[in-house]
């Protein structure tokens, strides 16, 4: 159990959800603003097989939850948050784990709760701008290798397509608005501006070729 909370004493602004069943069905997404507050899981997976600890982390990454400390990740609150963790708490709890999700408010530290999923959001979005400039440097390479053909067009079509994707799903959890953002979507539109002078290239020799 996380620091603290030992001996089985919590916030008393922290009060578990009740314990319906998650839905299996994925959540829809949540385009509007949070409602207030967080939402925490703490939880306990078997130690062996180590796997199980892993496919957790990712889960809880996947969702765009924060650490506050081990085995305790917090989300902001909204309808599409509290579907996702209820159903990873079932998951845990299938895996013979034990997990308890909580509505509550930060009594105190709420700015550093915040910096810390503006943090996490950022990072994301950083990682975006470096496949950007990959995605770029690989159409580049097309240039340099004279590969204009409509088979380089639509893998490097199905690329920028991920990366839209991707964009849209962090942009989605970044209800507070991260700094990052703006640079992302710079990076994203030069990607797009630069597959479009190449789909030029490739129909121009592609006509010439017939």
């Amino acid at each position: 159990m996380p620091g603290g909370w030992q001996n089985g004493h919590v916030p008393a602004s922290a009060r578990p959800t009740d314990r319906t069943p998650a839905s299996p069905e994925q959540p829809e997404p949540d385009s509007g603003p949070p409602p207030g507050g967080w939402l925490l899981l703490i939880y306990r997976v078997p130690s062996e097989p180590s796997r199980l600890r892993a496919t957790v982390w990712r889960r809880i990454k996947s969702l765009g939850a924060i650490y506050l400390q081990n085995s305790a990740a917090a989300l902001p609150a909204s309808v599409a948050a509290e579907r996702s963790l209820r159903k990873l708490r079932s998951e845990i709890l299938d895996m013979s784990g034990t997990a308890v999700l909580m509505a509550c408010e930060v009594l105190a530290g709420e700015a550093d709760v915040r910096a810390a999923f503006q943090a996490a959001r950022d990072d994301e979005y950083e990682e975006i701008v470096d496949k950007c400039a990959d995605f770029i440097a690989g159409v580049n390479k097309e240039y340099v290798e004279s590969h204009f053909s409509y088979a380089e067009l639509e893998e490097n079509e199905v690329d920028l397509l991920k990366l839209r994707t991707w964009l849209a799903r962090v942009r989605e959890r970044d209800v507070f608005g991260a700094a990052g953002l703006g640079q992302a979507l710079s990076s994203l539109e030069e990607c797009e501006e630069k597959l479009e002078a190449y789909a030029a290239r490739v129909y121009a020799e592609e006509a010439e070729g017939h």
